[in-house]
């Protein structure tokens, strides 16, 4: 709808009906006109050849003059105004080029997001695996906004009168700065999260979470986003129409000049410059805390100059420049993105260009740089190593665990039914091999014997003696030989029964009586039947008794108290010695 203001503008760049035949005729665009009829409906002609009476109007130029005036105002076969009918020109096929390159950005950036986006560590609380997406995230929304914008800025040279392209491509494009100047923050302060991230990964306790450095660290994304949310509001929020009043150049310089050059858009641009300022010291700031330190002026700057990465020392002028830019048209208007006929090598160069080619860098950085968690793993690697060849461990090659059959997962169940079968599988010659079980049984078996014998005298270690040639040696006839010494033999022994008893054993244990071991070895295998079965079978926890304190052997802990705080040892010495029942108890 044409306001007032708009017909006051049009009165002053109208011009006058050319002659035709006669008095009553005119000839617009080829087509001779009832000059009567025009000035009845209140039609007007304007210098860009377009004719408007207020509420309609039409192109006038060759070939889109309508052919026919009818008396009661109408035109036949007309064309409107607001159609793009212009060919495309100088800046929609560069914004087409452009496109294109933004449109291969966002293919990447998605690769890019997909490589480092993954996760093979477990999520921390202090660092999340969102926390480096946001820069990729960001990374996309720019090359959506620029998609937008430059696919629709063709048509920016097509309308003779300029309507909705000009502004979406306007509006899109101050949405782009805004992108990027996000995605130069997120990379920066992601770039300090890894670093911290490394620095406390040897240990966890290096650096406070309640410190200084943490508190800035907090504050800082919520300043930037502030600032950045404020070039927001003073940017976007407002009314956009002012940016198609460009249809004479009376209405540039009344309308359009005034509108993009007001404060709202030099306010913007310095809240964009401050958030720059944050991202300047939020480089210093990681550079601060978790690089190293130098001594001096001149070697602190030397140093900071080295500890900043590559790709910022091009990010952060490119992103400066861009916020250049946006302060530039917002006191300028001839070289605004905003101005439908403005220099297409800086708008593109300056305005576009800039921004792609941050983009190009950190899809350059993505490509060349690791996954963040498969770069822990290799670190925490190469530590390991390190610290083995200096406690002088040699670790097994990665081949050990399956050709041991170590690789295969399992539950602990099974892997503990699996212990359990591999005991007493071995053979010996002449019986069954006898397993470290089933020799801790009959030692225990045997000193338990001896002390309801009343015998104090340790002899299990007499025992201990391998007998896989049983068969060449005749124990009965060896025991005979012992009966059989003569009486000074019996003399040397001495005439003290105890040492006849202890004579027995001894002879007992280095020559048993086939009968005796052919029962000992159904006993002990019984044993290990009956704890096989205990092992494999589902049931309550054994039943740990309290050995502690006073020495008692009841199930249930004493009441407080019945607890002693006396620090006296002799009835843990009197205690008889706990028994271990399986493996379990250990």
């Amino acid at each position: 709808m044409i306001t007032a203001a708009d017909l006051l503008l049009h009165a002053r760049a109208e011009i006058d009906f050319p002659g035709g035949d006669n008095d009553t005729d005119t000839l617009i665009g080829g087509v001779h006109y009832n000059k009567t009829t025009l000035e009845h409906f209140n039609y007007t002609l304007f210098d860009n050849q377009t004719l408007s009476n207020g509420s309609k109007c039409w192109l006038v130029q060759e070939p889109y003059a309508p052919p026919l005036l009818l008396q009661n105002g109408t035109f036949i076969n007309h064309t409107n105004c607001y159609y793009p009918v212009d060919p495309i020109g100088e800046r929609g096929f560069t914004g087409i080029g452009m496109a294109c390159a933004f449109g291969i950005a966002l293919v990447l950036i998605l690769t890019v997001l997909a490589k480092h986006g993954r996760h093979y560590l477990p999520t921390e609380k202090r660092f999340t695996p969102i926390g480096r997406r946001w820069q990729w995230y960001w990374g996309c929304f720019v090359c959506a906004c620029s998609l937008i914008s430059l696919f629709l800025n063709v048509e920016v040279d097509r309308y003779r009168v300029q309507q909705l392209p000009l502004i979406v491509t306007s509006f899109f494009w101050y949405l782009m700065c805004m992108g990027t100047t996000c995605v130069v923050w997120e990379a920066v302060r992601h770039w300090g999260s890894w670093l911290e991230r490394q620095y406390i990964d040897p240990n966890p306790f290096a650096l406070s979470e309640e410190d200084r450095r943490a508190r800035v660290e907090f504050f800082l994304p919520l300043i930037f986003y502030f600032l950045t949310w404020m070039n927001f509001f003073m940017v976007i929020p407002r009314s956009w129409t002012f940016a198609q009043k460009q249809r004479y150049p009376e209405q540039i310089e009344n309308v359009a000049r005034v509108a993009a050059t007001s404060i709202r858009f030099k306010v913007g641009a310095f809240f964009l410059f401050a958030a720059w300022l944050v991202i300047c010291f939020s480089l210093w700031h990681s550079i601060r805390h978790y690089k190293p330190r130098n001594r001096g002026i001149i070697n602190r700057g030397v140093g900071l100059v080295k500890a900043i990465p590559l790709r910022f020392l091009l990010l952060i002028p490119l992103l400066l420049s861009v916020i250049g830019y946006q302060a530039l048209i917002s006191f300028d208007f001839d070289y605004s993105v905003i101005k439908k006929d403005g220099p297409v090598p800086i708008i593109y160069g300056w305005g576009y260009g800039a921004q792609l080619l941050i983009l190009i860098v950190q899809i350059a950085y993505g490509y060349a740089s690791p996954n963040e968690d498969k770069e822990l793993i290799r670190q925490r690697r190469v530590r390991g190593e390190t610290l083995d060849r200096e406690l002088g461990l040699v670790r097994k090659p990665a081949w050990w665990r399956r050709v041991k059959g170590e690789h295969i997962v399992g539950t602990f169940r099974d892997k503990l039914l699996k212990n359990v079968q591999e005991v007493g599988q071995g053979r010996g010659v002449g019986r069954r091999a006898e397993g470290d079980m089933e020799r801790d049984i009959r030692e225990n078996m045997e000193s338990e014997a001896r002390q309801d014998d009343g015998i104090n005298i340790e002899m299990s270690n007499y025992g201990r003696r391998k007998r896989n040639n049983r068969e060449e040696w005749n124990p009965r006839a060896d025991l005979a030989g012992v009966h059989s010494m003569d009486r000074g033999d019996e003399l040397a022994c001495g005439s003290n029964p105890e040492n006849q008893r202890v004579l027995d054993m001894a002879s007992s244990l280095l020559f048993p009586d086939p009968a005796e071991v052919e029962r000992r070895d159904r006993e002990a295998e019984a044993e290990r039947i009956r704890r096989l079965a205990y092992l494999q079978e589902d049931g309550p926890p054994p039943d740990y008794r309290d050995v502690r304190g006073r020495g008692s052997t009841s199930s249930q802990r004493p009441a407080t108290s019945e607890r002693s705080n006396s620090t006296a040892t002799s009835n843990s010495i009197n205690a008889p010695p706990t028994k271990v029942r399986s493996m379990l108890d250990i």
